[in-house]
């Protein structure tokens, strides 16, 4: 049940996600790509500030005694008297809500931000070269690694999914590929970006289990703005005439892209294995081209409507019976 939960969740964001991209393209009219970075991604920090302040107070109306009860317990565990099953598993269920003084936290939430920061960057910065339909396919190649990396960490090949993620290619093939496949100098940025967008949905899996989900989201989008405000004085030279003509795209990538999406993404692989999760995300592409319908008045190709097609299938394919057979990895 908890694995549907996750699964729906992240298709929401992957919802959000492709009504987006038509306001970062809008934004880089007015500003560079680590102009946008900065301000989308501290602005999206802000934004969740007053979500983590409600849940913490729902937290401690529903838990009033934890932060004593978490105490007692490390307490014990210190001491090794920590001896019984429901003990260890009470301790790491409070040990998730350490909030900021758990150093996981940080560690996690700096490597998420700074592959976030790479990935968001690479493909803001390949939008400028190549066109919008490429980029989207090559991004979406980060299936393919995540797959083949949670193969080797696991030591498991679930057919289903392997069949899942080569629909998905085939998917986003015919839904972005329109004028044919040729690299160009922005395809080299977002291959390079692919490497750190799987990096990103990975290090989410490792911690998203093991911290608060919110507090992880806030501390990835402040390391990402952080970085991205380095490179930004380094690199470019913001004018504040800009900034504010580019106002709507930024505020919208700010709160429904960054705060709203990426939040989604990080609670719902909390409960979903990377290499399902990456397929579900993959279905960015097919909610841009149905938004561009339904927004734009765009038609739809029968090119295009065999993509949206094939990326169905995948979905559907990850979500039958799992049949998992192992596999030596030398």
């Amino acid at each position: 049940m908890k694995n549907k939960k996750g699964e729906l969740i992240l298709l929401l964001a992957s919802v959000l996600w492709g009504t987006c991209f038509v306001f970062q393209k809008m934004g880089m009219d007015y500003i560079g790509p680590f102009t946008l970075g900065a301000f989308r991604f501290l602005l999206g920090a802000m934004v969740l500030i007053p979500v983590m302040i409600l849940f913490d107070r729902m937290k401690k109306k529903k838990n009033p005694g934890e932060p004593e009860e978490l105490e007692k317990l490390e307490h014990l565990k210190k001491l090794e008297h920590l001896k019984k099953l429901e003990d260890l598993e009470k301790l790491k269920d409070l040990e998730k809500n350490k909030g900021f003084k758990d150093k996981e936290l940080y560690i996690g939430g700096g490597l998420c931000g700074t592959a976030l920061f790479a990935a968001a960057s690479l493909q803001q910065i390949g939008l400028q070269y190549t066109t919008a339909g490429k980029a989207g396919f090559i991004t979406s190649l980060e299936i393919v690694l995540v797959a083949a990396v949670f193969i080797l960490i696991s030591r498991k090949v679930q057919v289903n999914v392997l069949i899942g993620v080569s629909f998905a290619v085939v998917g986003m093939y015919l839904l972005c590929m329109v004028e044919g496949f040729y690299l160009e100098k922005g395809d080299t940025y977002e291959l390079m970006g692919v490497i750190f967008w799987a990096l990103q949905i990975l290090a989410i899996d490792q911690y998203a289990k093991k911290v608060d989900v919110i507090k992880l989201s806030f501390v990835q989008f402040m390391t990402t703005g952080i970085v991205s405000c380095v490179f930004m004085f380094v690199f470019e030279n913001p004018q504040v005439s800009s900034i504010v003509s580019g106002a709507i795209p930024i505020l919208y990538t700010a709160i429904i892209e960054v705060a709203v999406a990426y939040t989604l993404q990080i609670i719902g692989q909390k409960y979903t294995q990377p290499d399902i999760a990456s397929v579900i995300l993959s279905l960015e592409s097919v909610f841009a081209v149905i938004s561009g319908m339904v927004i734009l008045g765009e038609m739809i190709s029968f090119r295009e409507f065999l993509g949206c097609v094939c990326m169905l299938a995948a979905i559907i394919t990850t979500q039958l019976p799992k049949y998992s057979s192992h596999v030596k990895v030398k």
